[in-house]
């Protein structure tokens, strides 16, 4: 069947995992290793239909924790930073999806080196935008706001940082390896800004002109790395791309879809926060 999908296509945009949120990734280890399998087959169905080109969606997740793990940092993480293709050296990665997503980079590059597989590994940093489910942080903090969560709860402190990439930026990056990219060379796509989980949630807050009457932290949520935000000079450099979205252009287009798709319940479900529906 894999095959008569690739079937006479020129290139394979490989974006197929088993994936959430912080929530979903914390609570579900066994489900995301499958990713192991999923990439593996993907690759070899797409040499066996002679694919030009696979983009394969591989994530920050791949990072080692330790460079993440002071808020208010300015460091921003490097492709060099894990390296694929220096098998020899000392690697590490955030809990198991962001090993699953290594060893898919590593397995396109086995491919590479055995069989002459072309394409390149697209490092994501919290994509967002239409059409994403309340696993993920952008999601789940609007959907506590259209329900008027009272109090609004955030996970951790509300202090930890991310770097949040707009979907059409995300797609626009995509295609550009797509053209310019072979050697299975992994790219960084982010903004290289980092917000904290806190001022995202009141930027939501005030675009929904809501705002609760106060804020509750849960520390005993998974909140995952303290601060992440990827350098992409790589991808200006390799591809001419950088991003064209600013978060509260990203946020304004996701909460008017976001309106538009959900029933209002009047009340936040805590199982689909950790569930994908």
């Amino acid at each position: 069947m894999t095959l008569n999908i690739f079937k006479d296509q020129e290139r394979v945009f490989h974006l197929a995992a088993v994936h959430g949120g912080r929530g979903y990734i914390s609570t579900h280890p066994a489900d995301v290793c499958s990713n192991f399998a999923i990439d593996h087959h993907v690759f070899e169905a797409s040499l066996n239909a002679n694919i030009e080109k696979v983009i394969f969606a591989s994530t920050a997740c791949v990072y080692p924790t330790k460079l993440q793990n002071n808020i208010g940092s300015h460091y921003k993480l490097k492709e060099r930073d894990t390296n694929p293709f220096k098998l020899d050296g000392f690697m590490s990665a955030d809990i198991e999806y962001g090993w699953s997503k290594l060893m898919g980079e590593m397995q396109m590059i086995s491919f590479k080196k055995q069989y002459g597989l072309k394409g390149c590994s697209l490092r994501f940093v919290t994509a967002y935008g239409p059409r994403e489910n309340e696993t993920h942080a952008i999601i789940a903090l609007i959907y506590k706001a259209v329900e008027k969560m009272d109090p609004y709860e955030i996970w951790g402190s509300g202090q930890q940082e991310r770097d949040f990439t707009y979907v059409e930026d995300i797609v626009k990056g995509s295609i550009l390896a797509a053209e310019k990219i072979s050697d299975c060379t992994t790219i960084n796509l982010g903004t290289a800004k980092r917000y904290k989980i806190i001022d995202v949630a009141k930027m939501i807050c005030k675009i929904l002109k809501w705002h609760p009457s106060k804020f509750k932290f849960n520390a005993s949520k998974p909140v995952g790395a303290l601060s992440r935000a990827l350098d992409n000079s790589t991808a200006k450099k390799m591809i001419g791309w950088q991003p064209k979205f600013t978060l509260g252009e990203g946020l304004q287009r996701t909460i008017e879809w976001y309106i538009q798709s959900h029933k209002i319940q009047g009340k936040v479900k805590s199982n689909i926060l950790l569930e994908h529906a």
